[in-house]
């Protein structure tokens, strides 16, 4: 930093780099190496896609890891640029790792519910990556409303094959998240006549405005974003994140109608997550009929789901054998695939697979 007429402006302290990075942003599309890590499709539907990612050296040591996408978001965010992939992390540390991705959602797809998801879409990938790894029990984890979706849904089928279930920056408590609880004023008075009729009128929310809800969400740090850039500007890998982050956020797909409209009732009026049982396809779905190692995660810095809301789920999971919580620097994304998580949330991520691993060979039935 240095003060020029009174006013603070941010300098990078080694310009000669700064000037470096400068010279390469404008001679390319970018400072970041975006190609995605090495994968292959093991199965896809007109609704979904399972990618696996295998180990470079071929060496499997540790059960599969199923890694769950939250509606509206990609599968970038699991594998965002080179040098700081959560995918490529995993399966360099002997796992390997699949994802599933729905693709884009259109009209037509305006009348699916959250049991699509939790009864239809996730055990689906479930079973395709068990029979894929050879029969073996599978590794769960899930980020954002993906992580409530993969805690629901070890709850509603106890019979699938896993190993554990892991939910990322997943709230569980919505009433601890201060975004919502300054909107539940406002969805009082216009809610029933403003969001019911736009999302049943045009059947899905347009990816536009789901890219617009993250960016709000997240809107601090886009208002900061000159100032960062400009201290940061002697940082390569701070400006890859920045750009590999940008380009996440620009590549959302549509919510379903039906789904919004489900979630929007859940987080405006009933808080039904933080019960601990949901109404699911005329079922009640309780969280206490899971009965395997479960590790709930929170970013230290998240807003959009903070601590509180997401360590509530410990007091929900009273089944599971054992229940670790961590929380790690990051935001609602970072946490889970943010420069510092690197060093902080993945590695311990991986020890808690190799303890459930270590702690029974295989999850009984």
């Amino acid at each position: 930093m240095t003060t020029v007429g009174g006013l603070t402006v941010p300098v990078p302290r080694h310009v000669a780099r700064a000037a470096a990075n400068v010279r390469a942003r404008i001679g390319s599309d970018g400072l970041a190496d975006l190609r995605p890590t090495e994968s292959e499709v093991v199965h896809s539907t007109a609704d979904r896609t399972i990618r696996r990612f295998r180990p470079s050296n071929g060496v499997i040591t540790g059960a599969p890891i199923l890694l769950v996408t939250p509606l509206a978001a990609t599968s970038i965010a699991f594998d965002l640029r080179r040098g700081c992939s959560f995918v490529a992390f995993l399966k360099e540390a002997g796992h390997d790792v699949y994802v599933v991705d729905y693709g884009p959602v259109n009209f037509a797809d305006r009348s699916r519910g959250i049991e699509h998801w939790v009864d239809d879409v996730i055990p689906d990938a479930v079973r395709v990556v068990s029979a894929d790894a050879g029969g073996v029990d599978v590794h769960l984890a899930g980020w954002s409303l993906g992580g409530i979706f993969a805690v629901f849904t070890a709850a509603a089928h106890p019979d699938l094959p896993l190993k554990s279930v892991t939910p990322i920056a997943s709230p569980f408590d919505l009433r601890r998240v201060p975004l919502f609880a300054t909107l539940r004023p406002l969805d009082r008075v216009f809610g029933p006549y403003t969001v019911a009729p736009f999302y049943r009128l045009l059947g899905i929310v347009p990816a536009p405005l789901t890219s617009l809800g993250f960016k709000i969400a997240s809107v601090d740090k886009y208002l900061t974003r000159p100032w960062v850039v400009l201290t940061n500007l002697d940082d390569r890998d701070h400006l890859e994140q920045i750009e590999a982050v940008d380009r996440f956020m620009n590549s959302m797909y549509a919510y379903p109608g039906r789904t919004f409209g489900q979630l929007y009732h859940v987080i405006m009026r009933s808080n039904e997550f933080a019960t601990g049982s949901m109404q699911i396809a005329g079922r009640a779905v309780d969280l206490t009929a899971i009965d395997v190692p479960v590790m709930v995660v929170a970013g230290t810095g998240d807003g959009l789901a903070p601590e509180s809301a997401v360590r509530h789920l410990v007091d929900l999971v009273g089944g599971a054998p054992e229940v670790r919580y961590g929380a790690y620097p990051g935001g609602h994304l970072g946490v889970l695939t943010g420069r510092s998580a690197r060093d902080t949330m993945w590695p311990a991520y991986v020890g808690f697979l190799a303890d459930c691993e270590a702690g029974s060979e295989t999850h009984s039935r």
